[in-house]
This record gives structure tokens, C-alpha cells and sequence, in this order.
């Protein structure tokens, strides 16, 4: 049990030094410069509303939410060691699973190229797009499954954003996402493995997949902050800050608006995509009518109670509307 918390910590300060986590340091180094510019271009630099007092404000870095931001970061990761990790899915089987089911079905082929360059061109783009999609689809599940918006809640609970919100999640969702996670890695190399067999690989940039560490170099962290970076016509195709910051807002017009991670293209064939305008301003929270979270136990509890509340109440209606239906009337009059 200690060794397993000192490994958890461990990796924990480990994450400024890895390329496939958003607290890489250069993905921060990234967010902090592209900040500075934006936000000096809208306030100026320096004074009582420049860039730097913005961008460090303790009105936003030590607020109630963001606190509860970082509590959250440390025991999700703990509670994820310790429960769900060990039972979470895992790439190689759904891999496996995959490449043999498209064998039984198409019948073994050879690869069909042996260029390196091809094949690791496909990959990547095969593993980003799977990734970026199964991401926007279960985002789009947390919003218009009733029950599993409940657990979704705490993450758009947030009153204010900060690069550490994208870690405010309740451990049933991070067991989805990394389920998530997996059977996308998964279907990518099955799929690619029929195609051309077992010299895979992605281009990387320190690891990482080079198509992802540009997005994460790109402002990536923004997405959580309260930097309005618009990227104007780009953003029919790709989501930029403050599009993801108009996903938060407390405006009705904008809920369920903009679920996408990195394509924009996957609102557009939903019709959920919203384009930015110049000065919008945002209010980020549930809003008046949503129970809002602001400590660990009720962030924790309450979406169990109001997941559990709901389903029971579905149970009840649907019973209620079985138990009303209309008798079928025989021709004696009797009811049957």
C-alpha cells in the first residue's frame, strides 16, 4: 500500500516530464507564451488589467474550484491506482480481437505495402482520428445519457477554468474515458495490423503521437483557462479555446455545444458546433438550476445519489405507465 502511494506520487511529479500528459512542461511553457501574447494583445501587458495580472490572478488560481481542481487531481489518482486500474480494459486484447475478426470475415491478405513512410503516415493519422473521434463521441454520451450526466457534472461544475479542470472528473468517468482510451488504441492497431501487419509505428515527438504534441504545444491547455484565443475561419475545422470555453458557459445557447477535443469536424456532422465571436463573454458552472460541487465528498457522492434518484424514478414512471395501460374490452362488454 506505501509503495503504492509513493509510486503514485512519484509519477504524479513525473508529469511535467511526460510528453503524453497536458502538465508537460512544454505544453505549459506552450500555453504560458501563447497567453502572454493573446492576453497582451487584448489588455496590454503590464497594470491592474494587463496579461500578467490575468494570467496569474488568485481570484481564478486560488478560488474555491480550482482548488477543488487540484484536490481532485491527487486522490483521482489515487482512487484510480488502487480500484480501477487493475480491471480497466487494455489495448492488446480488442487489438487481437479486431485483426481476427476482419481475418474471418475478408480472409488473410499480405500487407498490402511495405513502404515505411506509408505505413507510418497511416498509423498515426488511423490513431489520431479513432482517438479524436471516440473522444468526441463520449463527451457527446456524458451530455445526452441522463445518468451519465450525473457524473459529467463535476467537471462542468467549474466556476473557473485553469489547465488543471481537465483533471476535474469523477472516477466513473475517468474508467470510461480510459476504457475509451483503449478500445481506440485498440481498433487502430487491429485494423492496421490486417492492412500491414506487424511493422507498426506512429511518427512521435518524444513519445508522444506528433499529431497530438502539436495540438498539446498549441494552446491545448487554454481549452481550460480563461484565455479567449479565437482562431476565426479554422474554427469550422478545428476547436480552438474558446470554443471549448464556450462549452462551459452558463448560457443556454451553448449547452451541449462544441463537444470536439481537437476536429471541429465531428460537431459540424452532429450540428453542435458553435463559431466564436470577438468579446463573447462567459460564465462558466452549471448554471442556476444544476447542483453545483464544491468539496471532494460531494463531488464524489452526489453524482451516485442523483444517478441513483434517476434511474429509480424511471423505474416508477415506467411501471406507473405499464400499470395504466388500457384493457382490452371483449365483445361482452367485459373487460379482460
Amino acid at each position: 500500500m506505501t509503495d503504492l502511494l509513493f509510486t503514485e506520487f512519484g509519477q504524479m511529479a513525473k508529469a511535467v516530464l511526460d510528453p503524453n500528459s497536458r502538465l508537460f512542461i512544454g505544453y505549459l511553457v506552450g500555453a504560458l507564451v501563447i497567453g502572454l501574447i493573446v492576453m497582451t494583445a487584448q489588455y496590454g501587458f503590464a497594470g491592474n488589467k494587463g496579461a500578467v495580472k490575468q494570467l496569474f490572478s488568485r481570484k481564478i488560481w486560488w478560488h474555491q474550484s480550482a482548488r477543488l481542481d487540484y484536490k481532485l487531481y491527487v486522490i483521482n489518482r489515487l482512487v484510480r491506482a488502487l480500484l480501477w486500474a487493475p480491471v480497466v480494459l487494455t489495448m492488446v486484447p480488442i487489438a487481437i480481437g479486431l485483426s481476427d475478426a476482419i481475418e474471418t470475415v475478408f480472409g488473410y491478405r499480405p500487407p498490402i505495402t511495405e513502404n515505411s513512410m506509408i505505413v507510418i503516415t497511416t498509423f498515426t493519422v488511423v490513431l489520431f482520428l479513432l482517438d479524436d473521434f471516440t473522444r468526441f463521441l463520449l463527451h457527446w454520451l456524458m451530455h445526452k445519457v441522463p445518468f451519465l450526466w450525473h457524473f459529467h457534472k463535476v467537471h462542468h461544475s467549474a466556476v473557473v477554468l485553469t489547465p488543471m479542470t481537465v483533471y476535474r472528473s469523477h472516477p466513473v468517468e475517468s474508467f470510461l474515458y480510459a476504457s475509451r482510451m483503449a478500445i481506440a488504441q485498440g481498433m487502430a492497431v487491429g485494423l492496421c495490423y490486417y492492412f500491414f501487419g506487424t511493422a507498426l509505428s506512429m511518427f512521435d515527438i518524444l513519445g508522444a503521437n506528433a499529431l497530438v504534441f502539436v495540438f498539446n504545444v498549441l494552446g491545448s491547455n487554454l481549452r481550460h483557462s480563461h484565455v479567449k484565443w479565437r482562431w476565426g475561419r479554422l474554427e469550422k475545422w478545428f476547436i480552438s479555446p474558446v470554443q471549448h470555453q464556450i462549452h462551459h458557459s452558463t448560457n443556454p445557447q451553448h449547452f451541449d455545444k462544441n463537444f470536439g477535443t481537437a476536429l471541429a469536424v465531428w460537431d459540424r456532422l452532429f450540428g453542435s458546433l458553435i463559431i466564436s465571436a470577438p468579446a463573447m463573454r462567459l460564465r462558466f458552472g452549471l448554471g442556476r438550476h444544476e447542483h453545483g460541487h464544491h468539496t471532494v465528498t460531494d463531488a464524489y457522492i452526489s453524482p451516485f445519489r442523483e444517478a441513483s434518484a434517476y434511474t429509480i424514478k424511471r423505474l416508477k414512471s415506467r411501471r406507473k405507465s405499464e400499470g395504466s395501460s388500457p384493457s382490452v374490452a371483449t365483445n361482452s362488454g367485459k373487460m379482460m
